[in-house]
């Protein structure tokens, strides 16, 4: 598990950020938020003062990576790239998620290595990571200034023959999941979102279209939502284009394979992230090497599979 608890004996009275800097070899400002979010215990209870003073036995939870020895697709002095499989998350949403991409990034860069943006869980494909501080702050900024171009390949319900862009403004879901359980919808009152669709092949005995996706926003499922919306969900997606037992279903983890593949139409959500695109010193531009558009052979056959297009 990669959060780990330890015991510690503190032999001269320190105070408390310290000792956690030299013990775990983090800067100030991590030590600081480490105490704060009551991962250091004395007596089993979760001491918050960063500048107390402790002394004796102490305990410290902290992230163990634990990685399997993949390697990163390409990599130099700053910066990794690695092909994420789906249903592996990026970041551990709790301390007792068992193992994310995290764990692969800090095996081989070290405890300051990071991921440096968002992928869903059932999203398959590439995942820029930093290999030390300067370059996290880098690339987050040229995620948010949107100097980082990047694409996706996705299988959708439908037939889709001409290129076409959504540019609907979409807004979080801050009501509730008692009707839907979309986290995002479209609302003129929403945030400013564009996306442009390229339709690349169709196979009509699975009446699924594959279509390469260029979000110019990067909006909470921002792709997803947009596709849903002009009635093509993306096949497999648990959440949009499901009716809400099903999501229901899905998010409580009580649904079976066979449903799964008739209320969502594929084991897993048909979303590929195929390309990057940067500078960093050097312009590069990094394409995924894995066959994501051979996997439409995990669609589920048209006449069997259900979906909500409202």
């Amino acid at each position: 598990m990669p959060f780990v608890k330890k015991k510690y004996v503190v032999e001269e009275e320190t105070i408390a950020f310290l000792y956690v800097m030299r013990t775990l070899h983090f800067t100030q400002g991590q030590a600081q938020r480490h105490i704060a979010k009551g991962r250091l215990l004395i007596n089993g209870i979760s001491m918050c003062s960063t500048g107390a003073k402790i002394k004796g036995e102490v305990e410290l939870v902290f992230f163990e990576a634990k990685g399997t020895n993949m390697r990163p697709t390409f990599q130099n002095k700053n910066f990794m790239i690695f092909e994420k499989p789906s249903g592996v998350l990026v970041h551990p949403n709790t301390m007792s998620t068992p193992y994310s991409m995290l764990d692969e990034v800090r095996s081989i860069a070290g405890n300051n290595a990071n991921a440096t943006h968002r992928i869903d869980m059932e999203t398959s494909g590439l995942l820029l990571a930093s290999k030390h501080k300067k370059s996290e702050i880098f690339l987050k900024h040229s995620f948010e200034n949107r100097s980082i171009k990047k694409s996706y390949l996705a299988w959708v319900d439908g037939k889709l023959t001409e290129p076409f862009t959504c540019q609907y403004p979409i807004q979080v879901n801050k009501e509730g999941y008692s009707k839907t359980k979309h986290k995002v919808y479209i609302s003129n009152e929403g945030k400013a979102s564009f996306t442009a669709f390229v339709p690349l092949q169709y196979d009509e005995k699975l009446d699924a279209s594959l279509v390469a996706c260029y979000p110019h926003t990067g909006r909470l499922h921002q792709i997803r939502i947009h596709l849903f919306h002009v009635k093509h969900p993306i096949l497999g997606d648990p959440i949009y284009g499901a009716s809400y037992h099903a999501s229901n279903d899905y998010l409580d983890m009580t649904q079976s394979q066979k449903d799964r593949l008739i209320q969502h139409g594929a084991p897993r959500l048909m979303l590929h992230a195929q390309s990057l695109e940067f500078s960093y010193g050097n312009r590069f531009h990094i394409q995924s090497k894995e066959d994501f558009i051979s996997q439409k052979n995990l669609i589920y056959p048209k006449d069997k599979r259900i979906f909500n297009k409202k």
